[in-house]
């Protein structure tokens, strides 16, 4: 039988989905604070500060003791990426008698119970996160749309219905494709080379960032709707005045990439050429096409990423929806803090988003 490489094969099957179950079942925690340095997946992907908070809340809330809590269950949903890695389907959290929330009193809600975290989030990013000469840091907060691994199908109808409702407009398209180096001296780090396709073939550099360091995580279930909703702050590092040998290395491994729209990923590499004596190799490729929305505010975009992870020969294509809260951002950047206008700006965004993107069924 011929050979077949690992990010070549294709797996299929699973076993049958779980049971529902009863939420009344489960204990649910209202937070938990996460360790930088705790085990990482094998693709060193997610990096969570020391003080990082995530939490989980149901819309409208509900209490275990109270009459509502009968009508809260979980159920299986097809999500093909994690079955075929769990070999079994996920949960989502589902209400029998779903009512009717407004935009306005879920941007209230939410609002009310983020911003508090949120600012405390920001503060201690700008202390707890080392500021080295080669970085540039900065703080990121951004919306995430979809379900259970905010993976969503609603892709034409998020361009074709939700950016006409938000009244955006077109800012770019563009493809990139991300090149993973993992380096030994850097062991809790993975760079993150963001390249485009020249005329020639070859990949060139556009910039590089280590991975984003997680300062704040708040998940929402949001009952009445078809979709559920993500806030997320985090701490860019984007690598400036690199060490020679790092810039040499980095330069002799994206450009030894061959372009190659039949395995995962969109590169491969000639035999011997995924690494650099025992220091520096390849762990992972992205290859992204997105399109991205804005006004100014906001900034929406739309990626298609096909990725391959080189340490578990396992690779994953998705659909992404993320609305960037750039005034936000700014604002807690330069250290402005003014609650009420925050408050304001924050209550804006996620009216807008419960309004325009948490509804599967959109018109067209």
């Amino acid at each position: 039988m011929a050979y077949l490489p690992p990010h070549k094969r294709r797996s299929g099957g699973s076993d049958p989905a779980p049971p529902t179950s009863s939420l009344a079942s489960l204990s649910l925690s209202s937070s938990s604070p996460r360790g930088r340095h705790q085990l990482r997946p094998s693709n060193n992907e997610i990096i969570h500060a020391a003080g990082c908070v995530s939490r989980w809340s149901p819309l409208p809330p509900f209490s275990p003791d109270s009459d509502d809590a009968d009508s809260f269950r979980l159920e299986p949903f097809a999500c093909e990426p994690v079955e075929r890695k769990t070999g079994s389907k996920p949960l989502v959290l589902s209400l029998s008698s779903p009512k009717a929330s407004s935009a306005e009193a879920a941007a209230a809600a939410i609002a009310d119970r983020f911003l508090p975290e949120l600012l405390a989030a920001a503060e201690r990013a700008k202390h707890d996160v080392p500021s080295r000469k080669e970085e540039i840091l900065k703080l990121s907060l951004v919306a995430r749309v979809g379900k259970v691994l905010f993976q969503t199908e609603c892709f034409e109808d998020m361009e074709q219905s939700a950016v006409k409702l938000m009244g955006l407009e077109l800012d770019s398209s563009k493809e990139h494709y991300h090149v993973k180096i993992f380096d030994k001296h850097q062991s809790d780090s993975t760079m993150s080379c963001k390249c485009t396709v020249q005329e020639d073939g070859k990949l060139a550099i556009h910039k590089v960032e280590l991975n984003q360091i997680r300062q704040l995580v708040e998940d929402i279930s949001c009952l009445s709707q078809d979709l559920d909703l993500r806030l997320m702050l985090s701490t860019k590092r984007i690598l400036k005045n690199v060490d020679p040998e790092v810039e040499n290395a980095i330069q002799s491994l994206v450009s030894s990439a061959i372009l190659d729209p039949n395995v995962k990923g969109g590169l491969r590499w000639p035999f011997g050429k995924e690494s650099i004596g025992e220091r520096f190799s390849i762990v992972g490729v992205w290859h992204t096409n997105y399109k991205a929305f804005r006004n100014k505010t906001l900034r929406f975009k739309l990626r298609h990423a096909d990725r391959f992870d080189h340490r578990s020969s396992t690779g994953e294509v998705s659909n992404e929806v993320t609305f960037k809260l750039t005034g936000i951002s700014k604002r807690l950047q330069d250290g402005n803090k003014e609650v009420d206008s925050l408050k304001e700006m924050l209550e804006s965004a996620v009216r807008m988003i419960w309004d325009s993107a948490l509804c599967y069924k959109m018109a067209h």
